[in-house]
């Protein structure tokens, strides 16, 4: 009891002090209970859609995917003959049973040509207005669609791109283009995920969607009173025989759900390991804080010990102390977190992802969870100054000469860092030598792991080293103040190693993601420049495959010389070791893709396998099957027939761009694959006519002006596009790591309030020797600079060299060029600098306020 009281007594004495320790705790628990509500919510919501939108049982053709995506390789649906719907109602157990059409492999455009579609990336769904779809939305305005003039469009697709009765939409897919007016606008009864929706009516969508009536996607089929999912599944598959998937109700939800599960997991657990980092930073903050607040009580230490106080009370109390501050900054997380949640929510709403908060799902596992860490983690950190708070002796507490064994731990300490350090680096330099990027990056999460932790380790070693530089360039201008804010950053060397560390560990992720993404970007453009010899690409951006209207419409625009077309598609090959290798990638292109794609190969000539009943393979395929020029492959196509194709050569399997492609012409896809069933287009390569690449240019935007979906880039347009796709995955990556850095500067403010107050008596002296206000709150100011630049300078090197190795595993996969983004990296150290201002106000203001009598009677 009395070490609780001590401990409650010491920790209110020091509340403003822990408050900023509190709040690294809040912060890291918040972020972690915020993902996991988040994910649970985003979890609820789906299972609550999938369960409201299945039918008891759905019956669909066998080529469909589980969870009813319609994204034919032909562009249109796999679909079921009008026959089976009568079949389906006669079989035992069927209450009702409805045909359906829908689709997923189309564009909607508004009258204006804009994309109707989701930013989200959510699907656009064209479908025949029906029974299951009407018990989860409802018509809110207007009616359902009758006749092909008609279509109805769900409400929060309308609200987004202000449509209203009677405007006029296109519907663009692979049989043609629609066009009809809004006759009804409905609403979900359930929360919209981000899907825009479209209702025709079943004829309508059979024609639209298809180019044939007569024909379903879907059967729905109801159950009679009494009759389960199960019993209804076994008896509608007994009536139709095979040939066809047959689900209930759950197996639908849970296939649709495993469907999510994949992106829900990357996010929640990248989040979580951003979290994580956030937890890191906090050790090194509450590590400071408690060693500071035992630092400033060595004198009470010291009597507690004389009047009795044993080693293990005294570690108790800090301990103790831990512990409450640990449960005041969880629970405060927890809350946060939920809030949190709440505005990712509302921030997935502004993007198209309708989450309602009515589903917000808060398990008792996320608060316990975050009461866990948080309370673990506090303690753990705080448990090196309660140890050494313990090992302190009475006599030396009572005449301040601080621990005899400081200087011994400390050369011991930086012999282990650099130990650390060495093997770090060591490991670092086995993964750039690896042959195979699967072995070097087992050695490079090795050196990563023990390089930051030597630097941790070995940072109060090399804070005197490193200030002492950054004093000399920066400081020494400023005359004594700057001297003395040099020798403040210096006393304790250990202090400003563990608040440097903290600031660290973010900026050298920063630095090794900005080293890599140049690098891709770089040695991208590089390959680029080398392999592609065409003056566009024209594809989709949303995975849309091209239309052979638009593919018309592209070959009949002014000023092009020759488009090339790729498609892709599917095959069961039996090689010449007699192993058979199912559903194996194939590229089908014209001839001119040779001349258009400048692949590598290390036998034969590319253009040959363009030749009749002929193909290429890569390099590491034919070394595992045993194929050279002239073996035969027989090639069992999807949709199509078997052929024994010929190899005529072996491309590099260094390449970057169609890495690991194994080629055949369109017109031996198109012996063995009926007309109907032929893959379309996924991309287009377009060459303009000598002199006119401009003019072409031009052309191809105004030829698929009715294509939206479609994007005509030059090389250029290209680059640019992919230096943006990695710089808004890194922009989404550093606003992530930016909650570490946040813990980072909250322990940088705590370290110089606490140093402040450490100070008292000094500073007192310094006033009354002539020190003005300003030139004090200047020499705060200067010491944090100096702090933040160390961490900077630490986690910048770090960082760079992590960059660089991983850019020589990245090598290994082709991408060959190394380029350290000097902006970036200059940017970020002068960035520091300012966090150094920044962290420092609070501080310097209240070193300013003290009185100077008061100061210099401070014990």
């Amino acid at each position: 009891m009395t070490v609780l009281k001590t401990s409650m007594r010491n920790f209110l004495a020091h509340k403003g002090r822990m408050a900023l320790s509190a709040v690294a705790v809040l912060l890291s628990v918040a972020f972690v209970c915020g993902t996991l509500v988040f994910t649970d919510t985003m979890s609820t919501t789906f299972d609550k859609l999938f369960a409201a939108t299945s039918s008891d049982v759905t019956v669909s053709a066998k080529g469909a995917s589980d969870t009813g995506e319609t994204t034919s390789d032909n562009g249109k649906p796999p679909v079921l003959p009008a026959s089976v719907l009568d079949e389906v109602r006669g079989a035992d157990g069927v209450k009702s049973a409805e045909g359906t059409v829908f689709s997923t492999s189309v564009t909607v455009v508004d009258g204006d040509k804009d994309s109707l579609s989701p930013t989200s990336g959510g699907p656009t769904i064209v479908g025949s207005w029906n029974g299951n779809d009407a018990r989860t939305m409802k018509i809110t305005d207007g009616a359902a669609p009758k006749g092909p003039e008609q279509v109805m469009v769900d409400a929060d697709t309308a609200d987004k791109h202000d449509l209203t009765l009677g405007d006029e939409i296109a519907v663009i897919n692979v049989v043609g283009t629609h066009t009809a007016k809004v006759s009804g606008i409905a609403d979900f009864t359930v929360t919209n995920p981000g899907a825009a929706i479209f209702y025709l009516d079943t004829k309508t969508a059979q024609q639209v969607l298809v180019g044939e009536s007569g024909v379903y996607t879907n059967v729905n089929v109801t159950a009679a009173a009494g009759v389960s999912d199960a019993q209804l599944k076994k008896n509608v598959a007994a009536e139709l025989g095979g040939g066809f998937k047959v689900q209930t109700a759950e197996e639908t939800a849970e296939a649709n759900q495993k469907d999510v599960e994949g992106f829900m997991s990357v996010m929640k657990y990248a989040m979580l390991g951003f979290a994580g980092i956030a937890f890191l930073v906090g050790i090194f903050l509450i590590i400071n804080t408690f060693s500071m607040l035992v630092a400033q009580r060595t004198r009470e230490i010291g009597l507690m010990r004389a009047i009795g106080s044993s080693r293990k009370q005294v570690n108790r109390s800090v301990l103790a102390e831990a512990l409450l501050l640990g449960v005041f900054g969880s629970i405060l997380g927890v809350g946060a977190g939920i809030g949190l949640a709440v505005g990712l929510m509302k921030l997935m709403g502004s993007m198209g992802m309708q989450l309602s908060t009515d589903d917000l799902t808060v398990a008792w596992t996320t608060p316990a969870l975050g009461l866990l860490l948080g309370v673990v983690v506090t303690v753990l950190a705080a448990y090196l100054p309660a140890r050494r708070a313990g090992k302190i002796s009475p006599m030396a507490a009572l005449r301040d000469a601080g621990t005899p064994a400081d200087v011994k731990a400390g050369r011991i300490r930086g012999l282990i860092g650099l130990a650390l350090t060495g093997a770090g680096g060591f490991a670092l330099y086995l993964a750039g030598a690896a042959d195979k990027a699967a072995d070097g990056s087992l050695w490079l999460g090795l050196g990563v792991v023990l390089s930051l932790i030597g630097f941790v380790v070995v940072g109060p070693v090399l804070a005197g080293g490193v200030v002492r530089v950054l004093g000399a360039v920066l400081l020494r201008a400023f005359g004594p103040v700057g001297r003395m804010a040099e020798r403040n950053a210096l006393r304790n060397p250990r202090r400003t190693g563990a608040t440097g560390a903290a600031l660290m560990i973010g900026l050298a992720l920063v630095a090794c993601l900005s080293v890599v993404g140049s690098s891709m970007v770089a040695s991208a453009t590089d390959e680029l420049d080398k392999t592609v010899g065409t003056d566009f690409i024209i594809q989709s951006d949303s995975g849309q495959l091209i239309t052979p209207q638009a593919v018309q419409a592209v070959k009949s625009a002014p000023a092009v010389d020759r488009v090339t077309e790729y498609k892709w598609t599917q095959a069961d090959f039996t090689t010449p070791d007699g192993k058979t290798l199912k559903d194996t990638a194939i590229t089908a292109a014209d001839p001119t893709y040779a001349t258009d794609l400048r692949v590598e190969t290390v036998a034969g000539k590319l253009g040959d396998a363009y030749r009749p009943d002929s193909m290429s393979v890569h390099e590491d395929f034919a070394k595992d099957h045993g194929i050279s020029i002239g073996s035969k492959i027989d090639v069992a196509f999807e949709d199509g027939s078997t052929g024994a194709l010929t190899v005529r050569a072996i491309t590099s399997s260094e390449a970057v761009v169609d890495a690991g492609a194994m080629y055949t012409s369109i017109d031996t896809l198109a012996t063995y694959v009926p007309a109907d069933r032929m893959p379309l287009d996924m991309l287009l390569f377009v060459s303009a006519k000598d002199g006119q690449v401009d003019a072409a240019y031009t052309a191809l935007k105004d030829s698929l002006h009715d294509y939206p979906q479609y994007t005509v880039r030059d090389q250029t347009d290209y680059k640019e596009a992919l230096k943006d796709q990695i710089g808004q995955l890194l922009n989404m990556i550093y606003g992530l790591l930016a909650l570490a850095i946040v813990v980072a500067i909250l322990g940088v403010v705590n370290t110089l309030a606490l140093s402040v107050v450490e100070r008292t008596r000094e500073i007192g002296l310094m006033r009354a020797i002539g020190l003005s206000r300003r030139q004090l709150r200047r020499m705060i100011r200067m010491e944090s600079v100096v702090i933040a630049l160390f961490g900077a300078l630490l986690g910048l090197g770090l960082g760079m060299g992590w960059g660089a190795t991983a850019q020589q595993l990245l090598a290994l996969e082709g991408l060959k060029v190394l380029e350290i983004p000097w902006p970036t990296i200059t940017g970020v150290f002068i960035g520091s600098a300012f966090v150094g201002l920044f962290a420092a106000l609070i501080p310097a203001f209240r070193a300013g306020r003290m009185n100077v009598l008061n100061a210099i009677a401070t014990e």
